[in-house]
């Protein structure tokens, strides 16, 4: 029996206080426009038109911060293209107190060694960063924890980066998390030596892992092991799927086995090495494998095929057919050839298709042809 720990978290209790909904409440709200935040942003090069449409009501607010959020990220490295970038599509920033955005910044830079990837997240995440004070202080508390379990300062930047949530609230709600993830790892068989490393991997693929109940997680492990899945398997799938056992329940997942072993017409054991083949099949509602189902089959693709080599379930209807297309013009028939040739991501098959190009191109040397040579 897996004794994981079943503490529920309800996470309707965990909701952010965002930036703009609490400047709402504490500053000004004017009914004309800023002026000067206007003005500021129009001499950042910022689509003040983006802004108006998208996030109007910040244009409306005052005191407003525009020069000192510029000064800040231009001091951080970031080029002139950047901030109207960063203030285009998160103009909120602007009205975040200077003495704030320092405690981030000097927040962040204790687990980001260099400014120039600080900018390269603020670019990419820019609510993480420009948040509200309020949650400094859970920040800095879960920064320490994640410390002390010795992970890797680049998988905390980036659980920071987009995960915020998961570090705004209490320390105490991931520790628990934490603890119930480390406990199933452990009581599936896996080495206390690798922990660490594994759970890097799984923070790392699916940063909102955290937000999910610990009870979830039990739920969905005891119902695998229900369908017969071993704890080597079990401990297989929590390592493979990015932490699918917080993101499924039970009723989703039976309607996906009981679709795919009817359509497959599989046995059940057949159907757990499947799974375990090609662990992402568990995530698809039966609607959408009815369709992956008819579009391979309806492209010449056998059953047998599919069985061999289930990952080919992984990509849409529309991938597939393209990539159909792309091999028959290099001369490669999926109908008698292996599926693997439609694996992979856009690089990989892109790989693939120069080889094969290449392979059609090149001349065949003919060893007894005679050469030819000067008359």
């Amino acid at each position: 029996m897996l004794r994981l720990i079943a503490t529920s978290l309800c996470l309707r209790c965990q909701c952010v206080t965002t930036l703009p909904f609490r400047v709402r409440t504490c500053a000004t709200l004017s009914s004309a426009e800023n002026q000067q935040t206007v003005e500021a942003l129009y001499d950042l090069s910022v689509d003040i038109q983006k802004v108006r449409k998208l996030n109007g009501w910040v244009l409306h607010q005052s005191p407003a911060y525009t020069k000192e959020v510029a000064d800040l990220l231009k001091d951080m490295g970031a080029s002139g293209s950047i901030i109207a970038q960063i203030l285009s599509v998160h103009p909120e920033a602007v009205l975040c107190p200077p003495e704030q955005m320092q405690a981030q910044r000097e927040l962040w830079m204790s687990v980001c060694s260099k400014q120039k990837d600080l900018v390269g997240i603020i670019e990419k995440f820019p609510a993480s960063f420009f948040t509200s004070s309020s949650h400094h202080d859970n920040q800095r508390n879960n920064i320490a924890y994640f410390q002390s379990l010795n992970l890797n300062k680049r998988i905390i930047t980036k659980l920071m980066a987009s995960a915020p949530q998961s570090f705004s609230r209490p320390v105490e709600q991931n520790e628990v998390m934490v603890r119930t993830l480390q406990q199933a790892y452990l009581e599936l068989g896996g080495e206390e030596a690798n922990m660490k490393i594994w759970l890097q991997k799984l923070l790392s693929q699916n940063p909102y892992v955290l937000l999910k109940p610990p009870e979830v997680l039990r739920q969905n492990l005891l119902f695998l092991r229900d369908k017969g899945f071993s704890t080597a398997e079990l401990l297989h799938l929590l390592s493979k799927l990015r932490g699918f056992v917080t993101e499924l329940n039970p009723d989703s997942m039976r309607r996906t086995l009981a679709y795919s072993q009817d359509t497959i017409g599989c046995t059940e054991a057949e159907l757990r090495d499947i799974i375990l083949d090609c662990p992402a099949l568990l995530y698809y509602p039966d609607v959408i494998l009815a369709e992956r189902f008819k579009g391979l089959l309806s492209a010449g693709i056998s059953m047998s095929q599919i069985i061999e080599t289930p990952t080919v379930l992984e990509l849409t209807t529309q991938i597939v057919n393209y990539r159909i297309q792309r091999l028959r013009m290099h001369g490669y028939d999926v109908r008698t050839g292996s599926l693997e040739a439609l694996n992979g991501t856009k690089k990989d098959f892109e790989i693939s298709c120069g080889k094969l190009k290449l392979r059609r191109e090149r001349p065949l040397f003919n060893p007894v042809a005679p050469l030819k040579g000067d008359d």
